[in-house]
């Protein structure tokens, strides 16, 4: 066998279709990016070309499969090709995550392992992908109209075989019946059934069970038996014909499955919804002046290209021509809108609302902050939770006891009647479809993620709302944590005479010349009150302040030559009573050339307190939740922090190491503890926790560890997360009790011979609709209004109100 890596001329030398030809140019590794990104073999990513990378992880849409056991072909399939190192299947979203080895496989060749599957796979990204989406719902829904349509039909004939009294229908008009009936169900059988046979042929062919194949069992005896009933009636099934049953819990199953399928595109589909929402085009100027329409995935840096209103931007780049607003939710989770005049960057992913722009590309593919967020959304939606887990390991075991079931109910039943023996064991195959039971907690947990991911959240890893949902202690770090990444002004102290925006401007005029964070918290408190003094000469001691000379720009006053900086550089004492847990930053004027200065103000700054954070800390604290802070910095500021966010727990000068101690101390007491960190400072004590959360501000998504990425600067996302996981572990608990309760109650009724094929069809459909709408009660946050009315009374007024 030859070690040789496979070339993309091999792979396409036997196509002869155009979907073959579609997938055979895949092997291109310029097209890899599309759908894919390197790794290093255990789906960490890695920054590489696309032929030197040790493995690629690619995601593909799915068409074919219905249930957990198609999941678990596939991923058997998957796994059986050489060279592929890892595959995992989501039968909620019908997607698949595949890491393999270049130098030994290429795309084509795993893709037509799930062809030979009986299923087929297309990119993620594809357009050609949401095609065939859109066709298969509009198949379904065709299916489901005839089957409806035939329905009520063959009602029409059955109605007189209920309602007669013995001697009312001649044999005649009873043949007749029987014989409209028949023809009218054709269409159901070869139509509307379709995907039910194929799925079943394909299992049977290729010696495997799936949820599939008991109910195509359950559909071909019935019309075996019916149409039996028809062309013999003196025979052992010519008693009675079940067409009418036959017609109905077809179209009870179809109604099932496509209500099903519109409620799981309205919650777990706002993944996927979120996934493509980048244009397959877009208009890019070429040498001449001209626009021209090419695909998005062929763009590279410095191209220049125009969005048009209602568009996504498809890659971060800086408005050249034109000023628009833009919608970033993806990225902030708010959904007011920015503004973005000539000049500004733009990130791939927003919405351009208002007008068209032209933009310079400055970053594609998986360079962009939106591409890093589509990895994470799409690993996280290819994770089975535990539960789920269990579930895919029961499900075909219990589909070999259903099949086992109905055979020993038909054997009971037979000696008594051979045709009633059959329709019992047509109603154990339907009723026990084990559908609800593969579906009770990933549609939870997936409807969980993409509300929380519309809202600024992202879920890394679905074991975390399993894990979130038993926390009872949260640690918060303090700096851009519970506190904004910069400073605020606190408090300002004046000499007598000297009007507080007057000291102000004066300190802004310098501290516009520096970006030490201190003179930037000055400048945004003097709000543009600095234009009347204007500073020349400006010279800056790093970490201590600034000296210039300042001119009155109207005249009035003639120049003065002022410092801005610590007490020391200001040439003043200290001052009294000066809070040790805040900055204090003094401004000071020459008296004479000897360097004498006198004090003019005093300015307080401190970290600033989001806005939410106390809010958010009691309605955690009455939900049982024990709140405590961790931070590097000073015991006083921690206090300060502390005090203002109403904090019992805090502890300061903590190095990375004694963070961990302090955490593991709260775990060996029997605490589930969450950490909320900025993911880069923070990541001992992140990965330590049972469950994290960090900022996702403070560094690349795809470095970080935590269980939770905080897209926006909310606070009330940790909150609504716990409510969330919370409230979806008891949907999880009661969609597996209701599956439970469900099978335990029927299948003694199917195989007593109480239970019809058409109430059968009906509970299996209703069972699964059942726990979709239970899931899809997680589409809205919990505690947003509670949260709201909390926000308005429990901030204190700050320092800065009260000068």
């Amino acid at each position: 066998m030859s070690n040789a890596t496979p070339s993309p001329a091999d792979a396409s030398s036997q196509v002869t279709s155009p979907q073959q030809l579609h997938t055979a140019l895949l092997d291109d590794p310029q097209e890899w990016p599309s759908f894919g990104r390197p790794c290093d073999g255990h789906g960490a990513p890695v920054e590489s070309a696309p032929g030197d990378a040790p493995a690629w992880e690619s995601h593909v849409v799915l068409s074919g499969m219905h249930c957990a056991a198609c999941a678990l072909s596939i991923e058997d399939a998957l796994r059986s090709v050489p060279g592929v190192m890892q595959a995992d299947v989501s039968a909620t979203t019908h997607r698949a995550r595949v890491v393999w080895q270049p130098s030994q496989v290429l795309p084509s060749s795993w893709l037509a392992a799930v062809a030979r599957a009986g299923y087929q796979a297309l990119p993620a990204m594809d357009a050609l992908a949401r095609t065939q989406r859109q066709q298969e719902s509009r198949r379904a829904l065709w299916r489901w109209l005839v089957a409806g349509f035939c329905m009520m039909q063959v009602m029409m004939y059955a109605w007189p075989a209920y309602v007669a009294q013995p001697g009312d229908l001649s044999q005649e008009m009873e043949t007749l019946l029987r014989w409209a009936s028949w023809v009218i169900t054709l269409p159901v059988v070869c139509f509307a059934c379709g995907p039910f046979f194929a799925s079943a042929l394909r299992d049977v062919r290729l010696r495997r069970v799936g949820m599939d194949l008991p109910v195509a069992l359950g559909m071909a005896i019935t019309f075996a038996v019916s149409t039996a009933g028809t062309f013999d009636p003196a025979g052992i099934f010519g008693k009675e014909v079940y067409f009418d049953s036959l017609t109905m819990f077809v179209f009870f199953l179809l109604t099932g499955r496509w209500l099903e399928l519109r409620l799981r595109d309205s919650t777990a589909g706002a993944l996927e919804a979120v996934m493509n929402r980048l244009p397959d085009s877009v208009e890019r100027r070429n040498a001449d002046g001209a626009f021209s329409r090419v695909a998005t995935r062929r763009l590279e840096v410095g191209d220049v290209i125009r969005v048009l209103p209602g568009e996504a931007f498809p890659a971060d780049g800086r408005i050249t021509d034109g000023s628009t607003h833009a919608d970033e939710a993806l990225l902030t989770g708010e959904s007011t809108p920015v503004a973005r005049p000539l000049g500004s960057t733009v990130v791939a992913g927003s919405y351009n609302l208002q007008a068209a722009v032209q933009m310079r590309v400055e970053g594609t593919g998986s360079a962009t902050r939106f591409a890093q967020i589509v990895a994470l959304m799409e690993s996280a939606s290819l994770q089975k939770p535990r539960l789920a887990q269990l579930a895919d390991r029961v499900a075909r075991p219990f589909l070999i006891a259903v099949l086992l079931a109905a055979v020993v109910a038909a054997a009971w039943w037979w000696p008594s009647s051979p045709s009633h023996a059959l329709m019992v064991a047509v109603a154990v195959l339907i009723v026990t479809c084990p559908c609800a039971l593969s579906l009770a907690t990933p549609v939870a947990m997936l409807t969980a993620a993409g509300t929380l991911a519309r809202h600024g959240l992202l879920v890394r890893n679905l074991q975390g709302l399993e894990a979130l949902a038993a926390v009872d202690t949260i640690v918060f770090d303090k700096t851009g944590t519970l506190t904004r990444d910069g400073m605020a002004l606190q408090g300002v102290h004046t000499i007598p005479g000297l009007a507080r925006h007057d000291a102000l401007a004066l300190a802004a005029a310098l501290a516009c010349q520096s970006m030490h964070p201190a003179s930037r918290a000055l400048c945004a408190a003097a709000d543009g009150d600095s234009g009347r003094w204007a500073a020349t000469n400006v010279v800056e001691e790093a970490g201590q302040g600034l000296t210039a000379r300042v001119i009155d720009t109207t005249g009035a006053v003639a120049p003065r030559r002022l410092r801005l900086g610590s007490a020391r550089h200001a040439g003043v004492g200290a001052g009294q009573g000066a809070d040790s847990a805040a900055l204090q930053v003094v401004l000071s004027e020459e008296t004479d050339e000897r360097g004498a200065a006198v004090e003019l103000a005093r300015f307080t700054l401190a970290e600033s307190l989001r806005p939410e954070a106390r809010a958010v800390v009691q309605a955690l604290q009455r939900e049982g939740v024990a709140v405590h802070m961790l931070s590097g910095d000073r015991m006083a500021s921690v206090q300060r922090v502390a005090m203002q966010a109403g904090i019992v727990h805090a502890q300061g000068d903590c190095s990375p190491g004694g963070k961990l101690a302090a955490l593991q101390a709260l775990q060996s007491q029997g605490r589930q503890v969450a950490m909320v960190g900025d993911g880069l400072n923070d990541g001992p004590v992140l990965a330590g926790a049972h469950v994290s959360f960090a900022f996702g501000s403070a560094v690349p998504l795809a470095r970080s560890r935590a269980d939770f990425v905080v897209l926006g600067g909310s606070l009330q996302l940790v909150l609504q997360a716990v409510l969330l996981a919370r409230k979806t572990l008891r949907v999880v608990r009661q969609n597996l009790c209701w599956a439970a309760a469900y099978n335990a109650l029927c299948v003694p009724l199917a195989v007593l011979g109480y239970m019809p094929a058409w109430l059968a069809g009906l509970g299996m459909a209703l069972s699964s609709l059942l726990v979709v709408l239970n899931a899809s009660r997680l589409a809205r946050l919990v505690g947003e209004e509670r949260l709201a009315q909390d926000a308005a009374g429990a901030l204190p007024r700050t320092a800065l109100e009260t000068v």
